[in-house]
């Protein structure tokens, strides 16, 4: 029997505001966590990315927003970037339900969004920085908030964000929290433990295999630029290429304009209106590959891209989890390569022991003269184990990469510091 957002107890005004926006049926993380947040539970979500989170806690929050009033902001909806920060909005922008939101966030000047705050708003959605900052200037009060959303939780609750995110939760009373991240790693768990009332934790697994193909390429140094101009000229849609730096993303979309390729880049360097002009076109099909940092791999909804390439290797597994998520989007499939240089092995056996997942090694000089994968013969790119003795031997019916037994995958360290929005 399929569940409709009537069962879930969703009202009629907002099903009318759903069906206006051609969404008929909830997915899987919507079935979970929309009952609990409605009877005012904390919730936990974990869910992967393109999953549908957003409209998750949205549609609870509107609920709750429209059966009680009364003086703002009710709501608070805190996120890691700006982006993201854009992107929540126009979700509740899109429910066009007469409530006021204010968006406030770094990067840009304080008139319009002092205005809007001094409007009325019955929602804030913003980034930590600014969110203190309007406080410290007493333009917000959020005393006043009866529902807390935390998005991408596992980057709030991180080291470099955990202070200014505790500092709201104190600047609250009582308020019900939702958290919503893709990954949850240890030091979330204690974060939920400190701040949430048993909260009801929702599950929801990530995409089947077939639906996001994601393998390795080897490519020696000098060869990267080249290597990589020649996939995105065979690839006909929109595609995301990750770089490590702001100066190193800047000059590879530098790069591949001077190589024909329409090309833009989004790093922490830009400022907001030019990051708000890049997505726009980005996302209007005026321009084909973005070359991000990891700024534009948090929680961003952007439907049409079906490849990803990481051009440098990530910090940790969870950055690669949150980019190749840019792809592969409720149930869509989207293909996700990892560049790997002899340079990076090391890099890539700490992200192994780390864990991140195996993968399987493509035929470079195939993919690039035909245009399609196939992968080498018997190959999962994994690190060597190599003892006094040498590479150990292979027992049957072990997995292998060239000859040698995979390692044990370790335990993630919860100290592993991850860029930041600016990034």
């Amino acid at each position: 029997m399929t569940t409709t957002f009537a069962d879930l107890g969703v009202n009629a005004r907002l099903l009318t505001a759903l069906s206006r926006n051609s969404i008929d049926s909830p997915v899987p993380v919507q079935v979970e966590a929309i009952p609990p947040m409605l009877a005012s539970r904390d919730v936990v979500i974990q869910a992967p990315t393109g999953s549908g989170k957003t409209l998750a806690y949205m549609l609870p929050l509107v609920e709750r927003l429209i059966a009680v009033g009364g003086p703002g902001p009710r709501a608070l909806v805190v996120t890691p970037t700006r982006e993201l920060a854009i992107q929540v909005d126009r979700v509740f922008q899109s429910l066009k339900t007469g409530l006021k939101s204010a968006l406030i966030y770094g990067g840009v000047g304080y008139g319009t969004q002092e205005l809007a705050l001094r409007q009325g708003a019955d929602v804030v959605i913003g980034t930590p920085g600014r969110i203190l900052d309007m406080v410290s200037r007493r333009r917000l009060a959020l005393s006043r908030v009866q529902l807390l959303v935390l998005d991408e939780g596992d980057e709030m609750l991180d080291a470099g964000f955990a202070p200014d995110v505790e500092r709201i939760i104190e600047m609250t009373y009582q308020p019900q929290i939702v958290l919503a991240s893709a990954t949850m790693p240890e030091w979330v768990s204690r974060m939920i433990t400190r701040h949430l009332d048993d909260p009801v934790r929702v599950v929801v697994a990530g995409p089947a295999e077939e639906t996001l193909e994601h393998g390795l390429l080897r490519v020696s140094r000098p060869e990267k630029l080249r290597t990589l101009s020649r996939l995105l000229r065979n690839h006909k849609g929109s595609a995301i290429v990750f770089g490590r730096t702001k100066h190193g993303v800047r000059k590879l979309s530098r790069d591949l304009r001077n190589l024909g390729h329409d090309s833009a880049d989004l790093q922490g360097n830009l400022s907001q209106n030019v990051r708000d002009r890049t997505m726009d076109a980005f996302r209007g099909l005026r321009t084909n590959v973005l070359v991000a940092t990891n700024v534009a791999a948090r929680g961003l909804d952007i439907s049409h891209v079906d490849l990803v390439i990481n051009y440098d290797l990530p910090d940790s597994p969870q950055w690669l989890t949150h980019r190749v998520g840019r792809t592969a989007r409720m149930g869509v499939k989207g293909r996700a390569l990892t560049f790997l240089t002899p340079e990076d092995e090391v890099a890539w056996r700490t992200l192994r022991r780390q864990g991140a997942p195996v993968l399987p090694e493509l035929d470079v000089a195939h993919l690039l003269s035909e245009g399609d994968w196939r992968y080498v013969a018997a190959s999962l790119v994994e690190p060597a184990v190599a003892g006094p003795r040498g590479p150990r031997p292979v027992r049957s019916g072990q997995q292998t990469w060239h000859g040698r037994r995979r390692r044990p995958r370790g335990p993630y360290r919860s100290d592993q510091r991850q860029a930041t929005a600016g990034g």
